[in-house]
């Protein structure tokens, strides 16, 4: 897949928010800078939520702040482009949700390239998870007890109902809890730690024991869902004693933590409300362990280095055979080696021929042999039988702009794009595809729709004016293009809000 060189390409104004968000670190570190004492510029305004007489903040106003945090997030972190990776999350977040009682069932879900522990939620329907959350959950169950629980802060407004209980304070607790997400993020928690933590021990008595109820509350509606969807509960507690060993044994706590603490007495007592729910027989999801092998592939230094680690499970201990199997494939793909990628891969083909993680895996051994018409045979033979299916999509795409089939990938990604709209991967690679099939017009609506979602307005709108100036004698896209100018003028405005 393309490398989408987010980190280059939204540099400038990844330096003007982090500079604001340092400061507002230092604020809350040293206790004795007012936020009124930062620069305009230098500080995040959250937008008036509501007043002392509204009561809890609308939903209508809670999905436009997400969206617009959503917004500002991928401006600041690595994301994942990972389209099989990112439809997988996606699909355990709406399965739980669709047992959750969560009104609004649609959860925007990022997936960020960091190999900390850390899920969080984001009032308006944001889910965030770390790639590292994989590699502390031993399995599918774990995993989605941290999504569960996250459905349940959501679910339950905890983030309204904070801000409710907190008008009155002079500290910027949740424009701390924001800024500290990003920092973890992106500079490895240690300054997202001491951000989060000064936040914490600043707030008021009531206000941490109103937190402690919302974690109460949150494990009690998360180890209902994930009973209701047909999972362990029992993994909430098994999770929450894998957070715990972290605290033991390694040089900080998972950043998770720092917001959502683990005691022996909340461990004893998610096992307490798993022991209420009915018995639930689980099976061990393939699907996760795949993707954990993926994850574990890219956080090796090297290829080689995973190669030599997945060969060495295989011979001795291993969660599961087939990831570690699947694991020693990619990583052999990734290390140029595709003739023993092919031999390693082969018995998973020949036991689940049908099944897209392989086949995208094979797919990419034909790529790397550029034996492009073979993969992209293999890929639309699988998309057939898929319709729609999003990494198998992402993936033939991908195959046709590297064979040079640039109207293919177009037209593929043209339909893509109005299915997947807010999906900053997508529309990078449609401009890419634009651009080499010659709509110089579309690379510029591409590249515009790519900046909008990753914050980046000022680029956006440069874009669009490039756009509508070369489809001056095209009515109908001309106007489009307007249109989503003004969209985006309004988009940066309320972006000063923040």
């Amino acid at each position: 897949m393309i490398d989408l060189k987010r980190n280059s390409r939204l540099r400038p104004l990844r330096q003007r928010i982090s500079g604001g968000l340092a400061a507002l670190g230092m604020g809350l570190l040293l206790g004795s800078v007012p936020p009124a004492a930062l620069a305009e510029e230098d500080r995040i305004q959250l937008p008036e939520l509501g007043d002392a007489t509204s009561g809890l903040v609308s939903h209508a106003r809670e999905k436009d702040l997400g969206q617009m945090w959503l917004r500002m997030f991928r401006s600041q972190v690595p994301t994942s482009s990972d389209a099989l990776l990112q439809q997988y999350v996606e699909e355990t977040v709406k399965g739980l949700a669709e047992h959750s009682p969560l009104e609004d069932k649609a959860v925007d879900v990022v997936v960020v390239n960091n190999d900390t522990m850390n899920a969080f939620a984001v009032p308006g329907g944001v889910m965030g998870i770390h790639t590292g959350l994989f590699l502390f959950a031993e399995n599918e169950d774990q995993f989605a007890s941290v999504v569960a629980h996250e459905l349940g802060h959501l679910s339950q407004r905890h983030y309204a109902r904070s801000l409710e209980a907190q008008r009155n304070s002079t500290i910027p607790t949740l424009a701390g809890m924001l800024g500290a997400l990003v920092l973890a993020a992106t500079a490895g928690g240690d300054a997202g730690l001491a951000a989060m933590t000064a936040t914490q021990a600043a707030a008021l008595d009531n206000q941490l024991r109103f937190s402690r109820q919302n974690e109460k509350e949150a494990d009690r509606v998360g180890i209902q869902t994930l009973a209701k969807s047909g999972r362990d509960p029992q993994a909430a507690g098994e999770m929450f004693e894998q957070m715990l060993r972290a605290t033991r044994y390694y040089r900080r706590p998972p950043e998770f933590l720092l917001t959502h603490p683990v005691t022996e007495k909340r461990i004893a007592d998610a096992r307490l409300r798993a022991n209420r729910m009915p018995d639930t027989k689980t099976t061990d999801s393939l699907d996760y362990h795949l993707m954990r092998a993926r994850i574990r592939v890219r956080a090796e230094d090297t290829p080689q280095q995973a190669v030599k680690r997945f060969q060495a499970e295989l011979r001795g201990i291993h969660d599961n055979e087939e990831a570690a199997r699947y694991g020693l494939a990619l990583a052999q793909i990734d290390a140029g080696k595709p003739d023993y990628a092919l031999e390693t891969l082969q018995p998973l083909l020949d036991a689940r021929p049908d099944k897209n993680t392989y086949v995208l895996a094979r797919a990419d051994i034909d790529i790397t042999r550029n034996a492009y018409d073979t993969a992209i045979e293999r890929l639309q033979s699988a998309l057939d039988k898929a319709p729609g299916d999003h990494a198998l999509t992402m993936g033939l795409a991908n195959a046709h702009f590297k064979a040079g089939n640039y109207l293919a990938a177009e037209r593929l990604l043209e339909t893509h794009s109005r299915v997947r709209r807010e999906d900053p991967s997508v529309w990078y690679l449609l401009a890419e595809t634009h651009g080499l099939a010659g709509d110089i017009v579309g690379v510029h609506e591409a590249r515009a729709e790519y900046y909008i979602l990753n914050g980046v307005f000022d680029k956006a709108a440069q874009h669009l004016r490039h756009g509508i100036r070369l489809a001056k004698n095209d009515y109908q896209t001309h106007a489009i293009l307007e249109q989503r100018l003004k969209d985006v003028m309004k988009m940066q405005r309320e972006a000063k809000e923040l």
